[in-house]
């Protein structure tokens, strides 16, 4: 077991090499410009991506991806929107098509845990939300953007869908959260269903299933410090994960959109399921 001291230096962000499959590949993430979403977002434009980010209240995060692309060299725009409104998802996505000028990849980030309560104590309106947010967000950026990654599919040779899940959608969660591993759990069926329907089309989708992942406000809100220190002692590797374990991975899917994994989710857990 490492000390909780190195944690952080573990598995630390370093630049990616450059990978040429996504050379000039355009793609949109929701919530992609704090935590998970803003490592995937730096990444992918390392990675040589031509990048639109939806971001909610993270203003200061989108322009600070805005300055690290331009000393990328890479096109890069972002714009605010509430993606519980069907409007607003057509027209982040409207925004994103008509400034990159077509959809290879789309990066469903958008999602947290509202609170935590006992499931006995949790009213509808908490239920409600919880789905409207994690599932019904990516369920309404995805219908929106459908035509034109099945475009992008035909005329040049893929497209790739990249679905946020977590360990509580496959596990069920820690006490206090079901409603929120009852929404992940969806986006799992989700991204399987719709891989099968979306196949013939030539989209691949695929999820991303995260285990304990610090250094965001997810787990700073969520998740006490006892608690995670009873978590790590579980994980294999013997450290939490950070968002840059995370956004490796994503960038590993994205770049799928020609390949043949498609209806997979990818666990990013440190091991735990063969503790």
């Amino acid at each position: 077991m490492l000390p909780e001291s190195r944690w952080a230096a573990v598995g630390q962000a370093t630049t990616p090499p450059l990978m040429n499959k996504l050379l000039g590949k355009r793609v949109l993430v929701t919530a992609g410009a704090q935590g998970i979403g803003y490592a995937i977002s730096q990444h992918l434009l390392q990675a040589g991506c031509e990048v639109f980010v939806h971001f909610y209240t993270s203003a200061a995060g989108a322009q600070l991806l805005a300055r690290q692309a331009t000393e990328l060299g890479r096109r890069y725009e972002n714009a605010m929107a509430d993606l519980t409104r069907s409007e607003q998802c057509d027209r982040i996505v409207s925004d994103a098509v008509g400034f990159l000028g077509g959809l290879d990849i789309l990066i469903n980030n958008a999602g947290t845990m509202i609170e935590r309560r006992p499931f006995a104590e949790s009213p509808d309106d908490l239920w409600a939300d919880t789905m409207s947010l994690n599932m019904g967000t990516m369920r309404k950026v995805t219908r929106a953007a459908l035509p034109h990654l099945a475009e992008a599919a035909k005329l040049r040779g893929g497209a790739s869908i990249v679905n946020l899940s977590s360990l509580a959608g496959r596990k069920g969660g820690r006490p206090g959260s079901t409603a929120y591993a009852t929404a992940k759990g969806a986006v799992l069926t989700f991204t399987r269903a719709l891989a099968a329907e979306l196949g013939p089309q030539g989209v691949r989708v695929n999820a991303l299933a995260p285990g304990l992942i610090l250094g965001t406000k997810f787990h700073a809100i969520h998740t006490s410090a006892a608690v995670q220190q009873t978590v790590v002692q579980g994980i294999p590797l013997g450290r939490p994960g950070n968002a840059d374990d995370v956004a490796r991975a994503a960038v590993y899917l994205a770049s799928e959109y020609d390949g043949f994994i498609t209806g997979a989710t990818l666990d990013v857990n440190g091991g735990v399921y063969a503790a």
